[in-house]
């Protein structure tokens, strides 16, 4: 009998896998990839090209009251806003195994809400 823990984990990463195997990200238009825990979201900008994470930000560094959704969206404003800082325009979403739906999606909104294209 399988560990039923193991072959949700598997799924998982499969699912990955295959969301990532299709994008690639570069220092003019990097790969944005999002981790979504039971209570925290994370958000990092990846060149895959150089091999380098620059830029990062988190739900705990935003002192902000609200449900998870809300503080996601906070997050992507704040993530945009740094990017455009570093004079970056356009990203490519990576949700990874994630659905595009709840917390990923307010965080693709506030990406977009900063001025960020996809």
């Amino acid at each position: 009998m399988k560990d039923k823990n193991k072959v949700k984990r598997n799924n998982f990463f499969r699912r990955q896998r295959r969301a990532r195997a299709k994008i690639v990200g570069t220092s003019a238009r990097p790969r944005v990839s999002v981790f979504r825990s039971l209570m925290h979201i994370n958000v990092q900008a990846i060149d895959d090209i150089a091999k380098k994470t620059f830029l990062t930000a988190t739900d705990q560094t935003i002192k902000a009251k609200g449900n998870k959704t809300e503080i996601a969206a906070l997050v992507g404003e704040a993530f945009g806003k740094k990017l455009k800082e570093k004079k970056i325009e356009s990203i490519i979403f990576d949700k990874g195994a994630y659905k595009y739906h709840g917390r990923v999606k307010a965080l693709a909104d506030g990406i977009r809400k900063a001025g960020i294209k996809f």
